[in-house]
């Protein structure tokens, strides 16, 4: 799968992930917006216990997550370190800024999303608080909702600022957007409220309006249950 107009890299780049991966969500969207083609390896993270943790998968990512991203005999993984090795090694469609500042605030946004709320509400982590500390499913929303709420209204004050414009950042995607949709896609997916968000709201829709953004989504992938 590949975004509109896209390029065939001069190695073939494998994507292992999950449909329902926010990490996977994030490196599709970028990979799209800088028009790679790209192949899909589905890693079904629920169905049999998961395959993540099968000994196969592991000897890709011994961490056993997604996504992993395989580029020639160069195997990358954490969305973000993938990110970055896609910005650097295919320049064409950047998708940070090219001044320092800039730089540094699209990142700021980005480790706002990948550290400070999608871990604390990932799978495992939910499996856990379910299973081993005995938090019933109202005590997890509770928990997820939390989350959600500390990290958008950083988000959502950051975004009022003059630097942004259409999008995170300026007028174009940057890889803040490709972090922040999938968020927001898990959070209404949870019943989050979302509506004391309103510029994350605009900049979200805005972008699920590309093509690069739409044909990332998780019900168009081919795994997709």
């Amino acid at each position: 799968m590949a975004a509109e107009a896209g390029h065939a890299p001069e190695s073939p780049l494998l994507l292992h992930g999950y449909w329902r991966s926010s990490s996977a969500y994030r490196v599709r969207i970028a990979l799209n917006l800088k028009g790679l083609e790209y192949e899909q390896r589905a890693v079904n993270l629920v169905r049999g216990g998961g395959e993540q943790n099968s000994a196969d998968y592991r000897t890709i990512n011994p961490l056993g997550l997604v996504p992993a991203l395989v580029h020639g005999d160069q195997t990358i993984v954490q969305s973000v370190a993938i990110c970055e090795y896609l910005e650097e090694t295919f320049p064409d469609v950047p998708l940070l800024p090219s001044d320092a500042p800039g730089r540094a605030r699209v990142r700021s946004m980005v480790q706002t999303v990948c550290s400070e709320i999608q871990p604390l509400n990932n799978l495992g982590v939910t499996a856990y608080l379910k299973a081993d500390c005995g938090l019933d499913d109202a005590a997890a929303a509770r928990w997820y909702a939390h989350w959600i709420a500390r990290g958008f209204a950083a988000l959502e004050a950051w975004l009022g600022a003059p630097a942004s414009g259409a999008f995170c950042h300026g007028d174009g995607p940057t890889l803040a957007d490709c972090f922040l949709v999938p968020q927001v896609y898990n959070a209404e997916r949870f019943e989050c409220d979302i509506e004391p968000y309103p510029r994350i709201r605009e900049i979200t829709a805005r972008c699920r309006a590309l093509p690069a953004f739409r044909d990332a989504s998780p019900e168009l992938q081919p795994d997709a249950e």
